[in-house]
């Protein structure tokens, strides 16, 4: 019996890097397409380290259709798993046109291609940044939908076209699945979130400033109504996102087009992260109030009912295990 083979956008990145190696680990075969604009080719070398296979790789921009229509050529793609986009939050509100050309137009090219093979089966990176400000916590995939920032309205719109693409096409089967906040690393320390230049997102940052790169953490914000002021965010660890995946491969056939939430359904707040850190380190991680960051919210965390009734899915990692984790790659 042959293996699946299956087709990861964006697939060096944090999230889709994890993600080759439990698929991977499972007997998918993997194919990675990625252009590199926010990862490294040296992840390959440690995925298959990590793996002992190599997943195929090819370098280059899912919005060159020419270019994709090749990769499905040359192998036999069952399902797709779409993580190729632009994710900075204040970067998309410095370069909106760029956001919707890559991510939209990426979104829209992957499909034509699909279509044009016959591949129809397709898990979709999407962000729990669709539910905007939150009207109530934890938050179901019931909730309204709505963006603070350019980077969320893309995933808003790519979230639309996959729903309309299932509503003339009811053979796609499309999993929408909506991430709350990544941290973390795979526990050999050999992948793990590695932005190109000073990091978006508080854990990579948080681990520049442990490792002396960076002075100190910089708090977005004191006076949101959460319990000590700072952002609450859901934090999920990204092995256990990344096998949130393999569940929603095997669930797809039963998906249509449903959106399920990724999280813990636990809200930590900024300064519960840096202690975490701080316990992982052993000592104290220097912090500075600064003000809120434009499109942020006060708070944000899952209700996860969903994915536990109907992928079978269930978190394993704790904020402590995701610290840890996370210095132990850096």
């Amino acid at each position: 019996m042959t293996s699946s083979t299956i087709l990861l956008t964006g697939g060096t990145g944090f999230i889709g890097s994890h993600t080759a190696v439990v698929s991977q680990q499972a007997g998918y075969d993997v194919v990675i397409v990625d252009n590199l604009c926010n990862s490294k080719k040296s992840v390959l070398d440690n995925i298959t380290r990590i793996t002992n296979t190599a997943p195929k790789f090819y370098e280059m921009d899912i919005c060159d259709t020419d270019k994709l229509r090749t990769v499905f050529e040359q192998n036999t793609i069952e399902a797709v798993i779409h993580f190729a986009s632009l994710k900075a939050v204040g970067e998309s509100f410095e370069k909106p046109e760029l956001y919707y050309e890559n991510n939209i137009g990426g979104a829209e090219s992957l499909l034509s291609v699909m279509e044009e093979f016959n591949v129809k089966k397709l898990v979709f990176s999407s962000s729990a940044c669709v539910y905007g400000v939150p009207e109530y916590c934890p938050i179901d995939e019931a909730h309204d939908l709505s963006a603070t920032n350019p980077y969320g309205e893309t995933k808003i719109a790519i979230e639309e076209i996959l729903r309309s693409q299932y509503a003339h096409d009811s053979a796609w089967e499309i999993a929408l699945l909506r991430y709350f906040n990544p941290i973390g690393a795979h526990s050999s320390g050999l992948i793990g979130e590695d932005p190109n230049g000073i990091p978006n997102n508080l854990a990579p940052y948080v681990c520049k400033v442990i490792t002396g790169e960076l002075k100190t953490v910089s708090v977005l914000g004191s006076d949101y109504d959460t319990p000590d002021g700072t952002g609450v965010r859901d934090y999920i660890h990204v092995m256990d996102l990344a096998n949130g995946h393999l569940q929603a491969l095997k669930k797809l056939p039963e998906f249509e087009c449903r959106a399920v939430n990724l999280g813990t359904g636990t809200g930590y707040s900024v300064l519960d992260v840096l202690k975490a850190f701080s316990k992982a380190d052993g000592k104290d991680v220097p912090y500075k109030i600064a003000p809120r960051r434009d499109g942020d919210v006060g708070q944000c965390y899952a209700k996860v009912d969903l994915a536990k009734d109907f992928m079978n899915f269930e978190t394993k990692y704790d904020l402590e295990q995701m610290a840890c984790d996370h210095l132990n790659w850096v």
